[in-house]
């Protein structure tokens, strides 16, 4: 029987757990042995109790269950030391930062350690159901706009009222992918009224379907990736770009921007010159300041006066407000690809098969 082992997140301001009480239970059904860190879900709303009741066992001597565990299930990955725990074989599942953390993943060919990065994971119909990363973008695109609500000085939706008239908010959502749609449709739920852009016109169907105006800017062939996203703009398209969306960023109360490359940095789609012409009370929510940002200015984690007009928050993470829900989705995500590969001696990971070619580390 092999043993899983859900360590409590180390890192600063993550909230989430990769295995929630329900899906612990599914692991053991299926014949694993699962233990769980003391208060490794409390930051989520599940506590010890509540893993004990299905049948894991709740441990302490983190040290000691790494070295004895088959398998780490976690949201980001243990510290530089804990991967030096590990025996040789061990499959490590979560986040990993591929592209940059190259430390981490010497040290995970180094000790032999079958690193699986989950955000690598193809966009196919196969691996739809093991997707974190648009499980996640989707609890964050609801969160900002439920954040944006919560700062900005007004309310959302019209109310005629025998002291007047409110009219409803005007928001401006950049990008129209998995974590944009989400924004666009809260925020229309909430009663304001949306604009959106992205660089595929072939989303504005989409865009329109959720009630919102799709912003047009005509900025001629745009390449795509494999799975369908748009390549970075040249420095012309961004010119262009940029100028097309000044006005739409003038008239909105919100501005959220979503846009990531990924594997690169975030492009700057909102520069100084573009906040020095809004003249009326702006927040912009910058979601993409983890690599970057899409704003000039933004802060990973904090909130910037810009001037007395425009307040910009570096929103990173915007699940993390919804810890709960991010973690139930997160841990079925990541059962789904366990079960994917389990057979009666264990997890088979083989470089040659379609899904773990792209997301098992080399």
């Amino acid at each position: 029987m092999q043993k899983i082992f859900v360590p409590k997140e180390s890192q600063k301001n993550e909230n989430r757990v990769a295995v929630t009480p329900t899906i612990a239970k599914k692991f053991l059904d299926i014949g694993f042995d699962l233990t769980v860190e003391k208060c490794a879900g409390q930051l989520s709303g599940f506590n010890d109790r509540d893993y004990e009741q299905v049948g894991a066992k709740i441990v302490e001597n983190r040290e000691i269950e790494l070295q004895s565990a088959d398998i780490v299930l976690c949201i980001k990955r243990i510290t530089n030391e804990e991967i030096q725990l590990l025996k040789p074989g061990t499959i490590h599942i979560s986040l990993l930062n591929t592209f940059n953390d190259n430390q981490a993943i010497e040290l995970f060919k180094n000790r032999s350690i079958k690193a699986i990065s989950l955000e690598m994971i193809p966009r196919t119909s196969v691996a739809q159901k093991m997707d974190v990363l648009s499980s996640q973008a989707s609890l964050a695109g609801y969160s900002a706009i439920i954040q944006a609500a919560a700062r900005v000085k007004r309310a959302f939706p019209m109310m005629v009222t025998a002291a007047g008239t409110i009219f409803p908010v005007k928001v401006f959502i950049i990008g129209a992918g998995v974590a944009g749609l989400q924004a666009i449709a809260t925020a229309k739920r909430l009663g304001a009224v949306v604009e959106a852009f992205d660089t595929r016109p072939e989303v504005s169907e989409q865009v329109r379907s959720l009630g919102a105006k799709f912003l047009k800017i005509d900025l001629g062939h745009i390449e795509k990736s494999a799975s369908g996203y748009a390549r970075e703009l040249s420095e012309d398209q961004i010119i262009k770009q940029k100028r097309g969306m000044i006005d739409a960023c003038r008239r909105a109360d919100i501005v959220v921007t979503t846009a990531k490359v990924f594997g690169r940095r975030a492009p700057v789609l909102i520069d100084k010159d573009m906040l020095n012409s809004i003249d009326s009370t702006t927040l912009i929510i910058d979601m993409a300041t983890t690599v970057g940002g899409n704003v000039e200015g933004s802060i990973s984690g904090e909130e910037v006066k810009f001037n007395e007009f425009v307040t910009i928050i570096g929103m990173d993470e915007a699940e993390q407000y919804v810890a709960q829900d991010a973690s139930n989705m997160f841990a079925e995500n990541v059962y789904n690809f366990v079960e994917h590969y389990k057979t009666e001696s264990g997890l088979m990971l083989s470089q040659d098969d379609e899904i773990l070619g792209k997301c098992l580390v080399k």
